[in-house]
């Protein structure tokens, strides 16, 4: 049932409206015939049309509302136009009087339904009418306790239900319902009801205004038990059932060790306030019940965290076991509370409530992208705006309690661990869907997710503390976490290179082959070099640093060893001291020897990664970080599409003769990476003239300086100005602010949660590989993990921004992992 939702809308639909013309503000419709709108009419597509004739001020009103529903219409895929009846074109839409007075529902050329236009008496009721026609399978309708219980039993354990009682169809209210349908059909169920009976008999007292029920019945496994239920107390408005479901889909309890004053969840975002039970170590089973049953209690009306004292590194009054957070940036309140109807009183005297209920004569208000919390999240805000494409979630496995273990010791197998609730694991699941599909009939491997916001104890066990997480399953391997960015391509790459890593070479020829290429072609659009190792027999200790930096690197670069008797014919024909690296450019067709003399491991993956950088790269979203992190200031040429030769020519020829080795030379294409443009008018204001070559010192005094736009860019006019620039002879056009670039929100301070990871892990000190890490990971090592994930946030989001913080990046120098291209769409 739930599997085959909103398939009508991959087919399309046509919604008809037979009236009699009236010229109102509806001459932006586009005008056909008869003959010429049916003729458009094809599967997949959607129209809404309406046959006209003659002049009638009647039907003026019935326009104006039609009118208003255009745009709306549109947004679900429905398109309008208006066909204007003529007497040498026969059509039954165009006949008796009676038919002028209905409107016809099309999918494709197929009529689906018939409505009288005086129930469709304004914008809401059209598209409720519209909306409840299409999603008829999938918006269960009831009248009758039975009824309600029989879905509620089908579905315990399976999926969770909006139930929704509105006083008649037709109303903003159903049209508000319709419209979240539309929205959350895949991932609920719902029912909606228009008997009064029906809705005093599940206990609800006041029964004037319109009502919706989330029932808890995904988690409920035994068919006896009731389901829970949590009752929307707000009135009945699309703005307010999101808000709602994404407080149903946000976790019910949170632990924090932090400062209250610094934490932000879901629910304040949502304008929804948080409350830290304060716990300690020796109360902490019963602190953690008491927040969890306050946790459902205050359901919907605001968050519940469990704060936990012997963690804080800031101090709170000794006898406070409460704290209050209203909204973000207000003080903190620290009260004492020894019950807990007192607790849920606090919350409810404390919320804002909108007392203004919408009148039923206006229109429902459309979710405004700035009070959904989105903010400074361009992720949440691509999710939201393709939330209604569907993505065909059958090319992975999904995953459950039950059957994990048991599918990733059958087979090797690729997992996400996402959360359903967290934007970027929505995000993030496109790109994933977007493997499989490559992948799909080429590949032994199994694709497979588990959601975590329903089965948070398989994800905990896994050590799974941040989302979303890729994990990959190998018999007789322990499962290898993926550090890298969070796209198709790179995620391929990670699968692809996983081959066992260094390949142990045999004979020159061999060493030959792999060197060329051919050895391992398939993998060359993967990884453009490869890395071979020379040495001697008994070089024991540099060969076993080399292989661990191999294994550190696998998923990056292919990595090879060669350690024979004849190892001195490659050497001496690559002009290499052994011990050495080979460095096989397939796109240069070279190969660089570079000596390994008392070389650690850690040394090791530093040189094999530098190599991996490009001389002149072209800046993107992507590899911005990796760039930053040489500490050298950037000379950038800004380009609108691809750079001149010549200028790439004498940039070539100043880094071969090692004039630019203080900089990083690079180049940035304003069509491919549109936010260069935001860039450049944080340097001058307005945009300047292209190409422009500027030196960006972002790690000492943050000073840019430019290229003098009447000169040409030549290796000697760029030498003479560079030479100018250190010697303090030219004056900076701008001095960067020395402040962070920060997030808006506390919640949206992702680097600092990345900066306060890595720092757990500086024991590791092996340099990070350029767009891939892997994490190995035992046993032993997630029960160590156990007590420390009570110390983290039990929701910790390791997400990743693109182009604010590639705009910061270029502006500020601080470095943080990024998610997609600038171009890339998210969808969910």
């Amino acid at each position: 049932m739930m599997s085959s939702s909103f398939n009508i809308f991959s087919v399309g639909i046509s919604f008809v409206m037979v009236c009699i013309f009236y010229k109102s503000s509806v001459d932006s419709l586009p005008e056909l015939s008869p003959q010429k709108y049916f003729s458009t009419l094809q599967s997949g597509k959607a129209s809404l049309a309406y046959f006209c004739q003659a002049d009638s001020p009647s039907t003026s009103i019935f326009l104006e509302e039609l009118n208003k529903a255009v745009k709306p219409l549109q947004d679900y895929g429905i398109s309008v136009a208006k066909v204007n009846c003529v007497k040498e074109e026969a059509s039954r839409y165009c006949g008796k009087e009676k038919d002028l007075m209905k409107a016809y529902l099309f999918r494709g050329n197929i009529l689906l339904r018939e409505f009288p236009t005086d129930t469709l008496f304004d914008v809401n009721a059209i598209i409720a009418h519209v909306l409840f026609a299409l999603l008829f399978n999938e918006v269960k309708y009831v009248t009758t306790l039975e009824r309600l219980q029989n879905i509620e039993d089908t579905l315990k354990g399976k999926a969770n239900i909006a139930f929704a009682y509105v006083r008649a169809i037709g109303t903003p209210e159903h049209r508000a319902v319709m419209e979240a349908a539309f929205v959350y059909g895949t991932t609920y169920q719902f029912v909606l009801t228009t008997e009064i009976a029906l809705l005093g008999s599940i206990g609800t007292e006041d029964i004037e205004y319109a009502h919706l029920y989330f029932f808890h019945c995904k988690p409920v496994l035994d068919l006896t038990q009731q389901c829970r239920r949590t009752l929307m107390e707000q009135p009945l408005t699309t703005l307010n059932i999101y808000r709602f479901i994404k407080s149903m889909e946000a976790p019910l309890l949170t632990e924090v060790a932090e400062d209250p004053q610094q934490v932000s969840t879901v629910h304040l975002q949502l304008g929804l306030p948080l409350v830290f039970i304060v716990s300690q170590q020796a109360t902490y089973e019963a602190d953690r019940r008491t927040a969890e049953w306050i946790g459902w209690r205050l359901l919907g009306k605001a968050g519940v965290l469990l704060l936990l004292r012997d963690s804080l590194e800031v101090d709170i009054p000794q006898q406070a076991n409460v704290v209050f957070k209203r909204e973000e940036g207000m003080p903190v309140e620290y009260l004492v509370l020894h019950d807990i109807d007192l607790v849920i009183s606090h919350v409810e005297n404390n919320m804002y409530t909108e007392e203004v209920r919408e009148d039923e004569d206006n229109d429902i208000e459309e979710p405004d992208m700035d009070t959904l919390g989105i903010q400074d999240d361009e992720v949440a805000e691509t999710v939201y705006r393709d939330r209604k494409r569907q993505l065909p979630l059958e090319l992975t496995v999904e995953l459950t309690e039950e059957t994990f273990n048991a599918t990733v010791t059958a087979s090797d197998s690729i997992v996400l661990f996402y959360a359903g609730w967290q934007a970027v694991s929505m995000a993030f699941l496109q790109s994933y869907i977007d493997l499989a599909i490559k992948l799909k009939g080429t590949s032994t491997m199994l694709l497979a997710r588990i959601n975590c916001a329903d089965w948070s104890d398989v994800c905990t066990k896994q050590n799974v503390t941040e989302f979303p997480v890729v994990k990959m399953y190998k018999e007789g391997e322990n499962p290898v976490s993926y550090a890298g960015m969070l796209g198709t391509e790179d995620l391929l790459r990670f699968i692809q290179l996983r081959i066992s890593c260094p390949v142990n070479i045999t004979s020159v020829q061999e060493a030959e082959e792999y060197l060329s290429g051919e050895l391992y072609k398939d993998l060359i659009s993967y990884s453009s070099v490869s890395v071979l190792g020379l040495f001697s027999p008994t070089m024991t200790t540099a060969k076993e640093d080399f292989t661990e930096a191999g294994k550190y690197l696998k998923g990056c670069v292919i990595t090879g060893i060669y350690s024979e008797e004849d190892v001195s014919i490659l050497s001496n024909k690559y002009t290499a001291t052994l011990p050495a690296l080979l460095l096989a450019r397939h796109k240069e067709d070279k190969v660089e020897s570079l000596p390994l003399a008392n070389t650690h491991a850690q040394d090791i993956v530093q040189i094999i990664t530098n190599s991996l950088l490009e001389t002149f790269p072209e800046i993107t979203v992507e590899n911005l970080p990796t760039y930053l992190r040489l500490q050298k200031p950037l000379l950038v040429l800004f380009s609108d599409g691809s750079i001149n030769p010549q200028y790439k020519k004498a940039m070539l020829t100043l880094i071969k003769e090692k004039h630019l080795d203080s900089l990083t030379p690079c180049w940035l294409n304003l069509k491919t990476t549109p936010v260069g443009r935001g860039v450049l008018q944080m340097y001058f204001d307005v945009l300047p003239p292209l190409p422009l070559l500027v030196v960006v010192n972002l790690h000492s005094g943050g000073q840019v300086f430019a290229f003098p736009s009447d000169q040409a860019i030549t290796e000697q006019n760029l030498l003479l100005w560079l030479k100018k620039v250190e010697a303090g002879l030219e004056s900076p056009i701008t001095i960067l602010p020395a402040q962070e670039w920060k997030p808006p929100l506390p919640a949206y301070n992702f680097l600092h949660m990345m900066d306060a990871a890595a720092s757990q892990h500086s024991s590791r000190k092996s340099p990070e590989c350029v767009k891939e890490t892997d994490v190995q990971e035992n046993d032993k090592e997630q029960h160590e993990d156990k007590s420390a994930i009570k110390k983290e946030p039990t929701e910790t989001l390791r997400i990743k921004h693109w182009n604010r913080r590639f705009l910061g990046q270029l502006i500020t120098g601080r470095i943080s992992t990024l998610i997609g291209s600038p171009n890339q769409t998210f969808t969910m």
